[in-house]
């Protein structure tokens, strides 16, 4: 079940964090609603932390207010704030002689008496939590025994034992595989759809944060630099600032990181569509190589893959077909590879002008490989080509350039 997003639970005004009267991050306005999951990004020292800290009462803040369900954070008692709030934060917890199932027990210490006897309601919201993520197996291991994957869920089983409103986590995949990340990723955004809980996370994963947030917060240089949902906040550019990326690009229509081609080997030609290319020109731009692809449609997979690697691009707008124009640029490009790699999508009419392309390079005398059948053959192309820099022969970049070049 979908649960609706009401009105805000969280409130933060003209907040300012930090240590010992000095700032880390000032000017903090922010609000976040029920059922939101919030990825905060940023580099190393930012202050992802400091705010998590602040947030969940670990820390006082410089100035500022925080309200939580109508009440400002420092009027709850500490019982009231465990009764609506968990938090995982990152030390690593290595409690003696507990079971897996006593360790989760402890998230009922808002519910139980002085000597934290479990009532029958309590068992049950234990097997619950553990059920939820995934870790009822667990129940009867020692807790020093598990892995940081197992780790991870049995504390966040701990904390939904509280039963809160609001789940805090600092880097809640450090150190973690990946099918282990994707379970953690997949089991809070579970939380946030189906028990309306607000999920806050800072991460370092901003590929992630891009598949799984609602909102995204960018701190950077003692600022909260943008926020927002991830589709209008996730843009190349602003990545690359926050990271201060030099060698890598930000693709917000893949969602992912790509490290450019810097090759100064020989150039090759990459015939795909329908993201059938991509692989291959990945492939290709880590071993070195100048890549060149096309004739691509401008709404294509392999068209920002290719971009991202920063491959040189022939493109047209979405059509029906590609025109005979785009098609004689390709040859000119083509006629300057090493090698043709045939990754065109089997099927797809729009595609078909390109197979002109594969055949104008045999006739050239190019070698043609292809993506499925030779991959070996492709792999011993790139080991064996000369490492020499690559000077067109017939035409330069710019004459081969036209209003669809990118």
């Amino acid at each position: 079940m979908t649960v609706e997003r009401g009105d805000n639970i969280l409130e933060i005004s003209s907040l300012s964090i930090g240590y010992d009267n000095t700032a880390v991050v000032s000017g903090i306005d922010l609000h976040f609603k029920r059922g939101q999951l919030v990825c905060i990004l940023g580099p190393n020292g930012a202050g992802k932390t400091t705010l998590l800290r602040v947030l969940s009462r670990h820390l006082k803040p410089i100035s500022g207010k925080i309200v939580l369900k109508g009440r400002e954070l420092s009027s709850y008692t500490q019982l009231e704030l465990a009764r609506v709030m968990a938090v995982v934060l990152t030390e690593r917890v290595a409690p003696p002689l507990f079971s897996v199932y006593q360790f989760v027990a402890l998230g009922r210490y808002p519910y139980t008496d002085f000597l934290g006897r479990l009532k029958p309601d309590d068992d049950k919201a234990v097997q619950d939590a553990l059920a939820l993520v995934g870790a009822d197996m667990l129940s009867q291991r020692d807790f020093q025994g598990l892995s940081d994957g197992e780790r991870q869920k049995v504390l966040l089983a701990r904390a939904l034992c509280q039963g809160p409103e609001v789940l805090i986590l600092d880097e809640p995949t450090a150190h973690l595989d990946l099918k282990h990340r994707l379970e953690v990723m997949g089991i809070l955004r579970n939380l946030t759809r189906e028990r309306g809980i607000l999920v806050i996370a800072s991460l370092h994963d901003v590929d992630v944060a891009a598949k799984v947030a609602d909102v995204v917060v960018m701190v950077k240089d003692g600022e909260i630099t943008e926020w927002g949902p991830p589709e209008e906040v996730l843009k190349a550019k602003k990545v690359e600032s926050l990271y201060g990326l030099e060698n890598a690009v930000f693709s917000s229509k893949l969602g992912t990181l790509e490290l450019p081609a810097k090759g100064q080997g020989p150039q090759v030609f990459v015939v795909g569509g329908n993201g059938e290319g991509a692989g291959v020109m990945r492939l290709l731009a880590k071993k070195g190589f100048k890549v060149s692809t096309g004739v691509l449609f401008k709404n294509d997979l392999d068209y920002f893959v290719a971009r991202a690697l920063g491959a040189n691009i022939l493109a047209q707008e979405p059509s029906g077909s590609i025109s005979r124009d785009m098609l004689l640029h390709a040859e000119k490009l083509l006629s300057h590879c090493l090698f043709l790699v045939d990754a065109l999508p089997v099927g797809i009419k729009a595609f078909k002008g390109n197979q002109r392309l594969v055949e104008r390079a045999r006739e050239l005398g190019i070698e043609v490989v292809s993506k499925d059948m030779d991959l070996l053959n492709l792999e011993h192309l790139i080991k064996d080509a000369p490492r020499v820099t690559f000077k067109p022969r017939l035409c330069t970049a710019k004459e081969a350039r036209n209003d669809f070049f990118d």
